[in-house]
C-alpha cells in the first residue's frame, strides 16, 4: 500500500495560485458521472472484494493537532462513510470507547494520529493491521506553509481515500478527479481528465469524497451487497 501522495507534491498543489474559472462546471460533471471507458487504475495494487461485509471505524483523538478537534474529525469520517454508502457496505463511525465492544460482524479499523504509521504522508491505510494512521506533522506543516488553506478539506480527502482502500479499492485511479486517484505514477505518466486545461482552475482537482467512478468500481468489486 502506497501512501496517499508525496507530502511536498501535495503542499505545492495547495499553494495559492491564480485560479482560472470553470464556468461549465466540468469538474462537477466528472465527479457526478462516470462515462463508459473511464474506469482505469494504475498498476500499483490489486483490487478485490472487501475483507468484511461491514466496517467499524473507531477514532482515537490522542495526538491530534488542536485545530482538528474530535467533533470535526468524527464528522468528516461520517461524511466519508455516508458518501461510500452507495457501494453497499455498511460503515459505522464512532469515537473510541473501551467499554464498547464492536459487533462481531463488523471489521474494526482504528483511526489514529501516528507519525510512524503515516510513513511520511498525510495518512495511510494498513489493511493487515486495520489501522488508518494520520500524520500530525504533515498537517502542522500544511498549516505552516499555507495557513489560509482549510485543513479540513485535506483531511476529508485523506479519510475518504484511505477508507476506500479498506473497501477493496487497493489500486489507485488514473482518473484525476477520483478521490482514489494519484496524479502520476512516478515514471512520467499522468492521470487523465476530460479537459486537462480545467485542472488549472483548481489547487486540488481530486474530489474530497468518492466520485461516481469510485462508487461504480467499489460496487463492482463487492456486488452491491
Amino acid at each position: 500500500m502506497r501512501r496517499l501522495g508525496a507530502l511536498l507534491l501535495l503542499l505545492m498543489a495547495l499553494v495559492p495560485a491564480a485560479w482560472a474559472l470553470d464556468p461549465q462546471g466540468l469538474r462537477a460533471q466528472e465527479i457526478a458521472h462516470c462515462a463508459p471507458g473511464e474506469l482505469s487504475t494504475w498498476p500499483d495494487g490489486r483490487d478485490g472484494p472487501s475483507a468484511s461485509a461491514a466496517w467499524l471505524f473507531e477514532y482515537e483523538s490522542a495526538g491530534a493537532p488542536i485545530w482538528l478537534d474530535s467533533a470535526l474529525v468524527l464528522r468528516l469520517l461520517e461524511r466519508a462513510a455516508g458518501a461510500w454508502a452507495p457501494c453497499g457496505l455498511p460503515i459505522q463511525v464512532r469515537a473510541l470507547d473501551a467499554a464498547q465492544r464492536p459487533d462481531p460482524a463488523q471489521a474494526r479499523v482504528r483511526v489514529l494520529w501516528d507519525e510512524a504509521g503515516a510513513r511520511g504522508g498525510f495518512g495511510l491505510a494498513d489493511l493487515g493491521r486495520r489501522r488508518l494512521s494520520l500524520s500530525p506533522a504533515a498537517f502542522a506543516l500544511l498549516r505552516q506553509r499555507n495557513p489560509q488553506h482549510p485543513a479540513d478539506a485535506t483531511l476529508q480527502l485523506v479519510l475518504s481515500h484511505e477508507m476506500g482502500h479498506f473497501l477493496g479499492l487497493v489500486a489507485h485511479s488514473r482518473r484525476c478527479v477520483d478521490v482514489m486517484s494519484y496524479y502520476h505514477d512516478g515514471r512520467g505518466n499522468h492521470c487523465f481528465a476530460r479537459d486537462a486545461a480545467v485542472m488549472k482552475a483548481y489547487a486540488e482537482y481530486r474530489a474530497s469524497l468518492p466520485t461516481a467512478c469510485d462508487i461504480q468500481r467499489c460496487g463492482a468489486l463487492n456486488g452491491r451487497r
